[in-house]
């Protein structure tokens, strides 16, 4: 069940620059893996209305893409929370392997957020400002001078997880929307990217494209 209880934790002990980290598109064959970056100020505990909407979420990667557009519209309406994203291409994702771009990502997502934040925040210096980062799996950054918390499956325990969970999806399949103009023999605005079966004939028939990750089965076969 996704609410506020490993949140809530931190902030008693006083820890009130809690951040939520997820990605997509690490398990896809083609294009870039996206991270999204949450901070949900302990403020928001007392907005029980906006609260009871997003409480009944389970499993925010199982979300038809109409629901993950209200939860996203809903959550940028609300000025106690702060989110970004940011994206590494698959080429750097050839180069430096999955793990590592994926881990690229969240740390730039950060940096990106730290932006958004000092503006509205004048306690707010730098990404060393961030007391707490809970991320989805069983990794760490490579920022050791802040409190990280891994978690598998955050996204469907830890609300501000599940909120970077939605801000990836949603960048990421519509970074892979305006890929598929380009390259129209792989539908690439259905599966986006991960290997379905009609992907994978395509790939079989068409070949590769510059969109698909050269490292990955069955692109390194073709």
């Amino acid at each position: 069940m996704i609410d506020l209880r490993f949140e809530k934790s931190f902030w008693k002990k006083g820890k009130t620059f809690v951040v939520g980290l997820d990605e997509a598109g690490r398990g896809a064959v083609a294009g870039p893996v996206v991270a999204g970056a949450v901070l949900v100020l302990p403020e928001v505990e007392k907005e029980k209305k906006f609260l009871s909407q997003f409480l009944k979420l389970r499993d925010s990667k199982k979300l038809t893409p109409k629901k993950r557009e209200e939860f996203f519209r809903l959550m940028k309406k609300n000025k106690k929370i702060f989110w970004a994203w940011a994206s590494v291409g698959q080429r750097k994702i050839e180069k430096m392997n999955i793990l590592k771009a994926t881990k690229m990502a969240m740390e730039l997502a950060l940096k990106k957020l730290v932006f958004k934040i000092k503006k509205k925040n004048k306690n707010f210096k730098d990404i060393f400002s961030f007391q707490v980062v809970i991320l989805d799996g069983t990794e760490k950054l490579n920022l050791p001078q802040i409190f990280q918390y891994p978690l598998v499956k955050a996204d469907e325990k830890v609300f501000s997880c599940a909120l970077s969970s939605i801000v990836a999806k949603i960048k990421r399949d519509g970074i892979m929307k305006k890929y598929a103009y380009f390259y129209k023999n792989y539908d690439f605005e259905k599966h986006k990217g991960y290997l379905t079966k009609d992907h994978f004939r395509a790939i079989k028939k068409f070949g590769s494209c510059p969109l698909h990750r050269k490292t990955f089965y069955p692109i390194k076969k073709t």
